[in-house]
C-alpha cells in the first residue's frame, strides 16, 4: 500500500464525513458548529488537492494495472470522478464564498446540492484508489495524460 495515496484518499472520505456532520448539526440549529465542521471538511479536501497536485508533479500518476478488457470501463470512471471532482470543488467554494459572505438564503438552496456532488465525489475517488491499489495491483507510474489516456 502506498502511503500518499492512501493518505489522500484518506482525507477525502474525511471530508465527506464531515460534510456529512456539518449538515446534521445545520439541521439540529447548531450555526457555530456546522461552521466549524464544514470549514474543517473544506481544509480536508484542500490538504488532499496538495497532497494529489504535489504527488503528481513529483512523482506522476498510476496508471491501471488491472485487466486490459476492463482498462476501458475503469479509463471512462476516472474521467467521469475528474469531472465530478471539478464540479464537485468548484460548489464547494462557491458555497464556502456565500456563506461567508452572509448570504445564507443562498447558502441553504446550495449547501445540499454540493454536499451530494461530494459525497458522490467521495465515493468514486475511494473507488478509483481502490482498483488502483487494492483489486489490482498498480501499474507503471508516469504522466498524468499516460496514466489517465494510455499514451
Amino acid at each position: 500500500m502506498e502511503f500518499w495515496p492512501f493518505l489522500s484518499t484518506l482525507l477525502i472520505v474525511l471530508s465527506a464525513i464531515l460534510v456529512a456532520v456539518g449538515w446534521v448539526l445545520i439541521i439540529k440549529g447548531h450555526e457555530k458548529l456546522h461552521k466549524n465542521t464544514m470549514v474543517a471538511a473544506a481544509i480536508s479536501a484542500l490538504l488532499f488537492l496538495i497532497i494529489y497536485v504535489s504527488r503528481t508533479a513529483i512523482v506522476g500518476n498510476t496508471s491501471f494495472g488491472g485487466p486490459d478488457n476492463i482498462k476501458i470501463y475503469y479509463t471512462i470512471f476516472l474521467i467521469f470522478h475528474i469531472l465530478l471532482s471539478i464540479t464537485g470543488a468548484t460548489f464547494g467554494v462557491i458555497t464556502l464564498r456565500i456563506a461567508f459572505k452572509g448570504n445564507f438564503e443562498k447558502h441553504k438552496k446550495l449547501g445540499p446540492v454540493t454536499s451530494i456532488i461530494w459525497f458522490f465525489t467521495a465515493i468514486t475517488g475511494v473507488m478509483v484508489y481502490l482498483f488502483l491499489y487494492v483489486i489490482y495491483t498498480g501499474g507503471e507510474t508516469t504522466s498524468m495524460l499516460k496514466a489517465i489516456l494510455g499514451f
